[in-house]
């Protein structure tokens, strides 16, 4: 029997999710069953299986997948530190969602996902470690920004962080709900309401 490759590996793993993804979206999480992704990605039970021993381990995946980029974004921003102002990160944070929700409807799951962590308890706790990493790392940039003087110190850089957080949700939302022309300035006007010092973008 040949070796199967890595990269035959990774190839099906996403055949397999974006598949998960046109099911969830057109029928739900509750309404979609394993045969329905077997038919969907026109794999047998066994290919699937090989990669997710149940839905709730796509549903996870899918979870991950969707946080990725924003989590890539805040930790580079936060380790890097190139000097932009905290809305103009804010800002590439709407915007990657804007565009991955145009590419893979990132906005419409991420609202499906949110619905079942409401009962799926492994699900909320793997969404709490990945909205924790992305608001660990907001918190490294806001203190950046205390110590230079573009943020007051008599809040903590915690709060800040957890407000800038509070955006995200809620860009997510209408997103997914509401015409694009109705969030299409939401990225300029997180810039106006936290500029940077002079000098900074």
């Amino acid at each position: 029997m040949p070796k199967v490759t890595q990269q035959h590996m990774d190839a099906r793993r996403k055949q397999i999710l974006t598949a998960a993804r046109r099911c969830f979206l057109r029928d739900g999480f509750h309404s979609t069953s394993m045969q329905d992704l077997f038919a969907e990605a026109r794999l047998s039970a066994g290919a699937v299986y090989r990669h997710f021993t149940s839905k709730d381990e796509v549903i996870l995946a899918i979870a991950e997948e969707n946080m990725r980029d924003v989590l890539d974004i805040t930790l580079a921003v936060a380790t890097n530190r190139p000097g932009r102002s905290l809305g103009a990160v804010v800002a590439e944070l709407l915007n990657v969602i804007r565009a991955k929700s145009v590419e893979e409807d990132l906005a419409g799951l991420a609202v499906l996902v949110w619905g079942e962590a409401m009962r799926n308890r492994s699900l909320a706790g793997k969404l709490d470690q990945l909205m924790g990493r992305i608001h660990a790392n907001l918190v490294i940039l806001v203190r950046d920004h205390q110590e230079t003087g573009g943020l007051p110190t008599n809040v903590t850089a915690e709060a800040i962080a957890s407000t800038m957080l509070a955006v995200l949700p809620g860009y997510i939302l209408q997103v997914a709900l509401l015409d694009p022309a109705a969030v299409a300035e939401m990225p300029y006007a997180v810039r106006a309401l936290w500029p940077g010092p002079a000098g900074e973008r």
